[in-house]
């Protein structure tokens, strides 16, 4: 049976077929949708899109039937290579470099992101994969090895089992590293997957920190208490920290999951000698207190390293300090798990993320994930034939393969004299931070005449509210017309905690200010934390996206020439553009129990009211 199939699905499809994790039904409603895409498209990532099969489901099946599937034709039928990458990659290896495996050809040449080829190995090979820092790490064990043995074979230990002691490899076919590995940590060992830079950065923080070279923190001095709070703000995975100066006190707040929450109280004498610790770690004027200041610290830790962007405020009780923290090592999200419901993400990216050119917005306030959701697009997309490039203020993600540039006014490398040079960089894809201003969005628009894919944020309630601000900037409209592609709106809402969630009806002053009846949500399956000490009581823990997808089709291109009305171009959008509003996609979140009407109501604008669940769903796919 399998050997029938793999001709017509794929060996992989034939598996789970065979597995009985997918029906032949499911296979042939996938392989009619793969058939009607205007891009050739794997089968499995067909039915993965769809929900029906997850890499868990294609592991069990892979290591269940002991397929001894390579990992290049893994990698092709997967539809992350071609079969043109791998025949590519197999000439490389015979002409030029024999030594090398075909996974370091594939990572070194950038036919694959390293992260995600580990990904597939891992569900090749049946091994766990690990994003390796100091807090998962045995230091006990670790000690047992000189640190000379660990660089040189790129391993770490992370815990011991009843079984035997996970070891996180770089490369775990390397025979001398596991030999290595089994050696200091007796005969049994399971191997795990972890990213190279990864583990080398651990590895360097171990060598540190087993040389007895930390960071003060105490509750003492003011270097200590500085440490102290923002080492609180990392492990508790805060955004931003928030300093005041009161009249009575210093009060400290950190932002977690978007919501401030207080930390903690300190003396009103220690607010000037901190306010000038926080200006010598910034490297900004110390004697100046009567004008606003900013400046950036590069906290570096145990467990590894923080960019801090600061802002000085002055205030009439001294000067409010925001700290706003980036991880150096923040994860970049798999488009396909960013939360898009299955027809809203399927639309994005066939006309919005795969055209090569075009202006692609992506809209909301300070925080709901913008950058994410760009850096997200341009990884989708990321490939060695094409050429990519960038202008940040700061760079926030960083990316091997693509070129990026930090604006910094202070040595007037500001947007306006970068966008002028990017141009001349025979780029294929351009990444602007953000349109601020009239020039940038000038400058964007240009860019997109003359063939280049545009990507960048912009600071508006609304995918429509992104074309009436360009109107306002005075960018004509038939420029607007004829190179925005999409505008993408989106908002961050507070996940309910898993722990303590149970389920909830709608009061009639939610379905008041909801504008829905009782009728409307018939089926949904609402949820409400109770509250516990996972979620610190607060009945939420992380955050999940919300998205508006607009994507511009001829009606709505003539109402832009037209200067129409928001409220035309929204309902143009709604009735003939398949517009799902940011409302009505957090109303399907909160259906599913994700999210909870309150954070809907708290966080998503009311400009229209919602249409029936059931039409929702229909017209998300889901």
């Amino acid at each position: 049976m399998v050997n029938k199939k793999d001709s017509e699905y794929g060996v992989i499809a034939a598996l789970l077929l065979q597995a009985g994790m997918v029906s032949e039904n499911q296979l042939n409603h996938a392989d009619r949708i793969r058939q009607k895409l205007a891009t050739s498209t794997p089968l499995l990532n067909v039915l993965k899109e769809r929900g029906d099969v997850t890499d868990e489901m294609v592991r069990k099946a892979l290591m269940g039937t002991g397929s001894n599937i390579r990992i290049g034709e893994l990698l092709v039928e997967l539809g992350h290579i071609s079969g043109d990458d791998l025949n590519a990659a197999f000439r490389i290896q015979q002409e030029q470099e024999k030594e090398l495996r075909l996974g370091e050809i594939l990572i070194k040449h950038n036919f694959i992101d390293e992260k995600l080829f580990n990904r597939i190995l891992s569900i090749q090979l049946g091994f766990p994969l690990v994003d390796v820092n100091m807090s998962l790490v045995d230091k006990n064990l670790a000690g047992r090895v000189p640190m000379k043995i660990l660089l040189e074979h790129q391993f770490i230990p992370l815990k011991t089992t009843e079984k035997a002691v996970l070891v996180a490899f770089a490369d775990p076919l390397d025979k001398k590293s596991l030999e290595s590995a089994k050696k200091f940590f007796g005969g049994t060992i399971a191997p795990a997957i972890s990213e190279k830079k990864a583990l080398n950065d651990t590895l360097h923080l171990l060598a540190n920190l087993l040389a007895g070279k930390t960071i003060d923190v105490d509750s003492k001095t003011v270097v200590g208490i500085v440490n102290a709070m923002i080492l609180a703000a990392i492990k508790e995975n805060c955004s931003d920290i928030h300093i005041e100066p009161m009249s009575d006190r210093l009060h400290v707040r950190f932002r977690e999951d978007g919501i401030l929450r207080h930390y903690k109280d300190f003396p009103k004498d220690i607010i000037p000698p901190l306010t000038s610790r926080m200006k010598i770690m910034c490297e900004v004027d110390i004697s100046e207190k009567r004008r606003h200041q900013g400046g950036r610290i590069l906290f570096a830790y145990e467990e590894g390293a923080v960019d801090i962007r600061a802002s000085f405020y002055v205030t009439v009780h001294g000067e409010k300090i925001v700290l706003r923290l980036l991880s150096q090592k923040r994860e970049l999200l798999d488009i396909h798990t960013m939360g898009m419901a299955p027809k809203m993400l399927a639309k994005f990216l066939e006309e919005a993320v795969y055209p090569p050119s075009g202006v692609l917005l992506v809209t909301g306030p300070t925080g709901s994930g913008k950058t994410s959701t760009v850096y997200s697009c341009i990884n989708h997309i990321k490939n060695p034939q094409i050429s990519i490039i960038t202008a940040e203020e700061p760079v926030e993600y960083f990316i091997d393969g693509i070129a990026q540039c930090s604006i910094d006014p202070s040595i007037n490398v500001t947007f306006e004299e970068t966008l002028r040079h990017i141009v001349r960089q025979d780029p294929d894809v351009i990444v602007i931070g953000e349109i601020r201003d009239q020039v940038s969005a000038e400058m964007a628009v240009q860019a997109a005449l003359t063939g280049h894919k545009v990507l960048s944020t912009f600071h508006t309630e609304d995918s429509i509210g992104g074309l009436i601000r360009l109107l306002n900037m005075d960018i004509a409209p038939f420029l607007i017309s004829s190179t925005v592609v999409s505008v993408l709106a989106q908002r961050l809402l507070r996940r309910v905690c898993p722990a303590c969630a149970v389920e909830t009806r709608l009061t009639p002053v939610q379905l008041q200010r909801l504008g829905v009846s009782a009728k409307d949500v018939m089926g949904a399956q609402f949820r409400k934390g109770r509250g516990c000490t996972a979620c610190k009581q607060t009945g939420y823990k992380g955050r999940v996206g919300v998205f508006e997808v607009l994507v511009l089709n001829e009606l709505v291109r003539n109402a832009i020439l037209e200067q129409k009305t928001s409220y035309e171009i929204r309902q143009i959008s709604i009735e003939h553009a398949g517009l799902v509003t940011l409302l009505e996609d957090g109303l399907l979140k909160a259906a599913a129990g994700i999210t909870t009407v309150e954070e809907v109501l708290r966080s998503l604008p009311r400009l229209s009211n919602p249409r029936p669940l059931l039409e929702l769903r229909r017209l998300a796919g889901e």
